[in-house]
């Protein structure tokens, strides 16, 4: 996925760049190595940037392209995310045996997924489906259906299709039935803070409604300190220059949800998403992420 993802930039820079010579250099990370641990247990997000912001900052590569739900709220020091391109679809997507959708499975159907957020709302939707921790690439976790007798697997849906795999959805779940990982669907791509040459030439790949719309969700991740130890989602649009964020804290069991949304002007996307943040912590929000990481 990574590879596919840098070589998407490259192939869209060389288009409207011709003369610029580029490379694919593939760091693995240590999310990438651990794949028999949950990401909660091993520290989460910065997993899976942590050595390839090393090599940017040793001046080994010159841009790094993540997906941005993987970028830790706090960017280090000395590097900054130069473009956002389009978001594509940032839905999760169930991949199902008989291609059946979300409401058509039993009860106790058994689902695959490697998310604590994904696991989160589905216990929240079903309390009696039992919820099987996934990790290992895209290919890897969808050939659980058949090896592991699942009856399916919630992934990202623009991780399918940048794989090709559109046609294997069997449902594309509605933001407003799951709430998306904040940044999901979206590319990052990161350089060093002084590197003015770079920033120019990644211009051209910048969406700025991107840009507002994912620094409103990782304000919001930001003001509630910035980890993936519980299930936190948000997910902001912009429309006729108005932004609408959607948001919430929820207890690992599935038992309680703190969902709050606000709109305001997209100029002050962070504010909203802190905003919003301040109103979920203090309707129980705090009390829930500090029992999380007491009991951790």
């Amino acid at each position: 996925m990574a590879r596919r993802q840098a070589a998407w930039v490259m192939e869209h820079l060389q288009e409207r760049l011709p003369c610029i010579a580029l490379g694919i250099v593939v760091i693995k990370t240590r999310g990438d190595i651990m794949q028999d641990v949950s990401l909660s247990q091993i520290g989460g997000k910065g997993l899976f940037v942590k050595e390839i912001e090393d090599a940017l900052l040793r001046g080994d590569i010159d841009m790094a392209v993540h997906s941005m739900k993987d970028v830790p709220a706090e960017i280090p020091e000395g590097l900054e995310i130069f473009a956002t391109p389009k978001r594509e679809d940032p839905r999760d997507a169930l991949i199902s045996k008989d291609n059946r959708k979300l409401k058509n499975l039993d009860k106790r159907a058994c689902v695959g997924t490697g998310s604590l957020r994904r696991t989160f709302q589905l216990r929240h939707l079903l309390p009696k489906m039992e919820v099987v921790p996934l990790r290992g690439n895209l290919d890897t976790r969808i050939r659980k259906i058949e090896t592991d007798s699942l009856d399916g697997v919630i992934v990202a849906a623009a991780g399918m299709q940048r794989m090709g795999w559109a046609h294997r959805i069997s449902e594309a779940i509605p933001v407003e039935v799951m709430l998306p990982s904040v940044g999901q669907g979206a590319l990052g791509i990161e350089a060093r803070s002084d590197d003015t040459e770079i920033k120019n030439v990644l211009s051209c790949l910048h969406h700025p409604q991107t840009w507002v719309e994912v620094s409103a969700e990782r304000a919001f991740l930001r003001a509630l300190g910035g980890g993936c130890q519980a299930p936190v989602a948000a997910y902001a649009k912009v429309e006729g220059g108005i932004l609408h964020i959607r948001g919430l804290v929820g207890s690992p069991n599935g038992c309680e949800m703190i969902r709050d949304e606000l709109c305001g002007d997209c100029k002050q996307a962070e504010s909203l998403g802190r905003q919003l943040a301040d109103g979920i912590l203090l309707r129980g929000g705090h009390r829930i992420l500090e029992e999380v990481y007491r009991s951790r």
